[in-house]
């Protein structure tokens, strides 16, 4: 977009301030975002993001459950004597309406938040970067575990492990483009772990199992850094949503304890880190203190879980001749499935005696 078309959507929100310059930044797969300075300096003021609505289409939903956690934490924050708190959550600018989002002529739907300051992100994953991400993510849902008001889901169904292998069932069956009558071996790997995988829902179901307020995309480079090196706080806050625990511990293990890429075709290759796992499990154990002795016995399990749902989507996808991920050959989703059956193979293997 042009910068005075970025411009003009800033000037519906309440900055208080004149915008010197708007820039794009990051390289995010999901929301546009720009940077915008109020001055010449290196570091910018305010974040300004274009939403996503095709992937989060309830756009008031989206933005009451970020108001929400942010408000929520804020608060306990000031309670605790906590310093430099507008460092330590993320703060959203209101639009002349009170909303924390803007929906310009097209339709298309903007926010604005406060650019923390002297902040950095990392990528590196590390024994290290585990157990800061552990600790910051356990004590992420700890803050929020007395949240006073129900969430909704932003996108329903997001971690759904037995609605993913209902849809994998109707795409073999359909069959669209002819690939299922040669992936017998897959579907019956797939299936015969179903029941074992599915467990968590029917614990759901029976009332033994609770979902909290999680954040759903536990990876290093969703929490901000001082130069220092210590976490100031949590971003990227769209899929904050009711869920298991499951999601938040195991979803990080996917890929933080992968030893190659998910689309690596060396599957001899494919392995899971103890190392990575042990360090992030005890991050997140020393935070995450609210768990009940069902969800911290099944921490294992969500380290299992999460690879073998992820080759379920692979593999719905790639049956279904490839409409969902972006691939770059046309083997890349079986490629990726294979190499998720075998990390769910390694995983299980790893922790088959771990207990918590």
């Amino acid at each position: 977009m042009e910068k005075e078309q970025l411009m003009s959507i800033m000037s519906h929100f309440n900055v208080c301030v004149k915008i010197y310059d708007i820039r794009p930044i990051g390289n995010g797969l999901i929301n546009d975002t720009f940077a915008a300075y109020v001055d010449g300096e290196e570091e910018p003021d305010f974040v300004l993001q274009r939403v996503n609505t095709d992937v989060f289409r309830d756009i008031d939903l989206l933005q009451h459950n970020i108001e929400v956690v942010t408000d929520h934490i804020r608060k306990k924050m000031f309670a605790a004597g906590v310093k430099d708190v507008d460092r330590r959550v993320l703060r959203f600018i209101s639009t002349d309406e009170g909303k924390t989002y803007y929906r310009d002529s097209e339709g298309r739907c903007w926010r604005v938040s406060v650019f923390v300051k002297g902040s950095i992100t990392k990528n590196e994953v590390n024994p290290e970067s585990a157990y800061l991400c552990g600790k910051t993510f356990g004590n992420f849902e700890d803050m929020l575990i007395d949240v006073p008001e129900q969430l909704g889901e932003t996108i329903p169904d997001f971690h759904n492990m037995s609605l993913r292998l209902k849809q994998l069932e109707e795409i073999a069956r359909a069959d669209r483009v002819g690939r299922s009558s040669e992936m017998s071996d897959e579907l019956n790997f797939i299936f015969d772990n179903a029941e074992k995988m599915t467990q968590a829902d029917r614990l759901f179901e029976e009332g033994k199992l609770p979902k909290r307020i999680c954040h759903c995309d536990t990876k290093v480079n969703n929490m901000l850094f001082d130069k220092e090196g210590n976490v100031l706080c949590v971003i990227d806050l769209d899929t904050v949503m009711p869920n298991f625990v499951f999601s938040d511990f195991g979803d990080f293990l996917r890929t933080g304890a992968n030893t190659v890429a998910e689309d690596c075709p060396d599957i001899d290759d494919v392995d899971f880190n103890m190392d990575i796992f042990n360090a992030f499990s005890d991050g997140y154990l020393t935070a995450a203190k609210f768990l009940l002795p069902i969800e911290r016995e099944m921490l294992p399990f969500a380290a299992m879980l999460f690879p073998y749902m992820q080759c379920v989507r692979f593999f719905a996808d790639y049956l279904d001749g490839d409409r969902y991920y972006k691939i770059s050959y046309p083997e890349h989703n079986l490629v990726r499935t294979k190499n998720q059956m075998r990390l769910f193979e390694r995983a299980t293997d790893r922790l088959k005696n771990v207990k918590f």
